[in-house]
């Protein structure tokens, strides 16, 4: 018996087709009520496992174009400190958002 290992390249972006029996497969789960559906293979969600979780390092929030008014002072302020002052300003923001959140 050969143990070669086959590897595959998918494109997220662009994946394959579904095949007809795939496409089915997906029908009939859609239709069957959850309670139906066999969960008994996947572990449940201890407190444990959410301490050590961590954010999806491929997520990408999306970005909204805005029109926000700041003081001179401080626009003046991020871009004396070089290129990228509206990142900074997103992830000043972003900050604030998180620990308002935690409290």
């Amino acid at each position: 018996m050969s143990k070669r290992t086959v590897r595959r390249m998918v494109d997220l972006a662009n994946p394959p087709p579904l095949t007809a029996r795939r496409k089915a497969e997906l029908e009939a789960l859609k239709a069957m009520p959850a309670r139906d559906i066999d969960t008994s293979d996947i572990p449940p969600l201890t407190d444990d496992f959410w301490k050590k979780a961590v954010r999806n390092p491929f997520y990408k929030p999306t970005k909204t174009s805005t029109t926000v008014r700041i003081d001179s002072d401080v626009l003046a302020w991020l871009k004396a400190q070089g290129k990228g002052y509206q990142s900074r300003i997103n992830a000043i923001l972003r900050r604030e958002m998180l620990a308002s959140l935690k409290s």
